[in-house]
């Protein structure tokens, strides 16, 4: 079936673009804040793979044809967190980092079998109540710590892992 939705490709058109050229994504890490702005939480996603593997995920997704990143990244959140989430996404959406996703390991530390995929990654404070929607089985909210511990980071899939160490580092959580 191809989708009818302006801007989306059907799947043997998105796999054909994937073989062909790098695609562009936002990546979201959802955090709780205190009143003084320090992150007290960070959210990941339980998701279940094809092949049934569990993992734990950051928000995540593609950037459509004619679409602004800023709505793309609302798009995402309202997607994974649900419609009452309340993101606070920042007036400048700089990112704190750019991923290159390689179908290749070891070029960089991100690896997406799929395709080439540059994503623009932000940390995004969330003040609303969070229900999981689409493919995520839950959300669980990590202290900073617990979050950049081995365990939770091995459950991380594709170099997701080693983003949310440099979100914590970039809100000053890793010493």
């Amino acid at each position: 079936m191809t989708e009818t939705t302006p801007g989306w490709l059907s799947s043997d058109e998105l796999e054909s673009a994937r073989a062909r050229m790098p695609i562009l994504y936002v990546e979201a890490v959802p955090v709780r804040v205190d009143d003084s702005g320090e992150v007290t939480s960070i959210g990941l996603l339980l998701r279940i793979g094809p092949d049934g593997t569990v993992s734990r995920t950051l928000v995540s997704g593609r950037v459509m044809h004619h679409e602004r990143v800023r709505d793309a990244l609302l798009r995402h959140l309202e997607k994974d967190l649900g419609p009452v989430a309340l993101p606070r996404v920042p007036a400048a959406l700089q990112p704190f980092t750019v991923a290159e996703y390689f179908p290749t390991l070891g070029i960089t530390p991100f690896h997406d079998p799929r395709q080439h995929a540059v994503s623009l990654a932000y940390i995004v404070p969330v003040a609303g109540d969070c229900r999981p929607r689409q493919d995520a089985l839950d959300l669980v909210w990590f202290s900073p710590q617990e979050a950049a511990s081995e365990s939770v980071q091995s459950e991380m899939p594709g170099g997701q892992g080693v983003l949310l160490k440099q979100a914590l580092a970039h809100v000053g959580c890793l010493s």
